[in-house]
């Protein structure tokens, strides 16, 4: 699909770091997670998080 960003990883880095227990293996349950817990104004990139976030938990390579 392509390479990610540098600031979505670290913003997924970091939310994953804070609060591990708010996000799970579903897309749809990181997306309403990652809407709560920022302030970021843009829909996309709110998804490309979720997606990154979702796509780590996954994959089981967050630490």
């Amino acid at each position: 699909m392509g390479i990610k960003p540098s600031y979505i990883k670290s913003i997924g880095k970091e939310l994953l770091a804070r609060h591990p227990e708010r996000f799970g293996r579903e897309f749809a349950q990181n997306k309403q997670a990652v809407a709560e817990g920022t302030v970021i104004a843009s829909k996309g990139v709110r998804n490309r998080i979720a997606g990154y976030i979702t796509r780590k938990n996954n994959t089981g390579k967050h630490s």
